[in-house]
This record gives structure tokens, C-alpha cells and sequence, in this order.
């Protein structure tokens, strides 16, 4: 079976990763030229991070014709999608004989569409999964092919999540490719009636509002982090970025603005939300290691 797959992620390394531990290396892989890497959140330079002696293809839209053309002359029975925003139109998935299969962090039809992990823990979803599907004209509406469920941790990260979910594709495309080799691979029509749908995320939408009560400010953080840009404020007017943060027991013992540094500890900062809890920030960066300074209002506009 030929097999390209295209990508510019963690979990597409994930993917090929599994093809290859099937003993079905990919005829290509179809990623992001390094040039355009900075202009995706969660991109990795793909041919760092896989065998050398892969084929490598690079694009910045798979729909145009020269990429069309190259990819048809592989021959590829099969093209997988994983962790490539762009829509596949038409002519490029037919390009492979039986289709393109795409991957989706969710328990599709639920939460379809963009930053689907950060989503996935905004809104509190107590149950999520991964899922291979068949690509169609709509966005993240085809057949399954296959799925795994999951229930999410009280402690959820983005990258816990991001990383149960390359398990999941570790798992499945074995799968997935014994299906073919067996001639049973399926296609189960996805309930279109029961489909959320997830917006896009930008950097900028990482902004930490300290006026919402500590659960909020926590569960924000946990849920755009990495291996996304992360959630940030402002100290004095430059940027401080917030990766992990934890409740802060002597939460009654101070009093101040929402945003405001009440003290240091050995493991970090304190921070006041809105609804007069704390936060204990535990990593962070700054500026060249700007020092954090007690009582200044995180935030706080210029």
C-alpha cells in the first residue's frame, strides 16, 4: 500500500511514526517549507524530526497544481491529513485512489473546526477522542473511519491532551492500515444534527483576564499553553508569558486589585483574581529575565 501523508505537527511526526512501525513507510511527506513555519502556533520543521530517507515535499497549499501534479505521480493509495489546517480540495484528494483520511482531536461530529484542544478544555468537555475520517467536501465532515474516546483529567493541559491524542493516532493507524489490508476499512456517516463547531484562535486571544475568578484564570492557562503560543499579560507594558500556575491556599490573607502581585514565593508569584482567590504563577517568562516586582498590576493598561 502507498501512503503519503501530510502534515506540519507533533502529531504528524506521530503518524508517520506509526506507519512506519507497520512496516508501510510513506512514498512522501507533504509539509511546510521552514520559511512559512513561524507563521503557524504549533508548527515543527518535519524534516528534523523523521528519518532522512523519507521523501520530503514542501508546500504551502497542497491545492496548487504543481503539488497536485507531484503528489499524483507518487501514485499514493491512500493520502493521510494530519495537522494541516489548509481544505484539501477535490483534485488533490484525488489524487490518491481510495482518498484522503484526515485526523481530528475530537469525538466527531463534536467539535469541529480550529484549536479544537484549547476548546476542548475551555469548555469543559468531560469526554474527547481522536478521529480518522474520510475527507469530504465540508470541513471535518466525513465518514469515520475510526475513533477513540477519552475522558479528560481534572488537571488537563493542552500538551496532556495533545499528547493523548498522538497516542490515540499511534494507535489507530495500525489499525486503520490492517483495515485495508484486510479489505474491511468502513465509512460510518457522521450525525451532522449533533456537529459543534470550534473558531480559531489567534496568539493575541492568550490574554490572561484577571477579572475572572481563579478556576477560569487556572483553566485558561491549562488550555493554551503548550505546544501552543500560551496564555501572557503585561508587566509595566512587556509581555509575560504564563505556562503552568496552581491554586494559592492563603488566598485570604491578601488584599489588592485583580491582577495585582501580592507576593513571592520560593516557587513563583501570587496573583489576585477577580473574585478575590489567588493564583501561585509556578513558571513564566519574560524579557530577558526581567525580575518580577511585588504589587505590580499584571495587565494594567500603559
Amino acid at each position: 500500500m502507498r501512503i503519503v501523508v501530510v502534515g506540519a505537527v507533533e502529531s504528524t511526526v506521530a503518524a508517520i511514526e506509526a506507519l512506519l512501525e507497520s512496516q508501510t513507510a510513506p512514498a512522501a511527506v507533504v509539509t511546510l517549507p521552514r520559511e512559512a513555519l513561524s507563521r503557524h502556533s504549533d508548527a515543527i520543521d518535519i524534516s528534523q524530526a523523521v528519518s532522512a530517507t523519507l521523501p520530503i515535499i514542501y508546500a504551502e497549499d497542497v491545492n496548487s497544481a504543481p503539488i497536485v501534479a507531484e503528489v499524483r505521480q507518487l501514485n499514493p493509495d491512500i493520502i493521510f491529513i494530519v495537522g494541516w489546517s489548509q481544505v484539501c480540495k477535490a483534485p488533490f484528494r484525488k489524487a490518491a485512489r481510495l482518498g484522503c483520511i484526515g485526523f481530528h482531536p475530537s469525538l466527531l461530529p463534536k467539535l469541529r473546526g480550529r484549536a479544537v484542544i484549547p476548546w476542548t478544555i475551555l469548555t469543559h468537555q468531560q469526554e474527547t477522542g481522536a478521529s480518522f475520517f474520510w475527507i469530504d467536501d465540508g470541513i471535518d465532515t466525513g465518514d469515520i473511519l475510526r475513533q477513540q474516546r477519552f475522558r479528560l483529567r481534572n488537571d488537563e493541559t493542552a500538551r496532556s491532551l495533545y499528547d493523548r491524542q498522538r497516542s490515540a493516532i499511534r494507535e489507530l493507524i495500525p489499525q486503520i492500515v490492517n483495515d485495508f489490508h484486510q479489505g474491511v476499512a468502513t465509512r460510518t456517516p457522521q450525525n451532522h444534527d449533533n456537529a459543534t463547531y470550534c473558531a480559531r484562535r489567534r496568539p493575541r486571544d492568550g490574554k490572561i483576564d484577571w477579572h475572572a475568578d481563579a478556576d477560569g484564570v487556572l483553566t485558561f492557562i491549562r488550555a493554551v499553553g503548550d505546544p501552543y503560543p500560551g496564555a501572557f499579560t503585561t508587566m509595566d507594558g512587556e509581555r509575560l508569558s504564563i505556562w503552568t500556575a496552581r491554586p494559592y491556599a492563603d488566598s485570604h490573607r491578601y488584599i489588592g486589585l485583580p491582577g495585582q502581585i501580592q507576593t513571592l514565593t520560593t516557587g513563583g508569584f501570587v496573583v489576585r483574581c477577580g473574585n478575590g482567590e489567588c493564583v501561585e504563577v509556578t513558571k513564566w517568562t519574560t524579557p530577558a529575565d526581567r525580575k518580577i516586582a511585588r504589587h505590580a498590576v499584571l495587565g494594567e493598561a500603559e
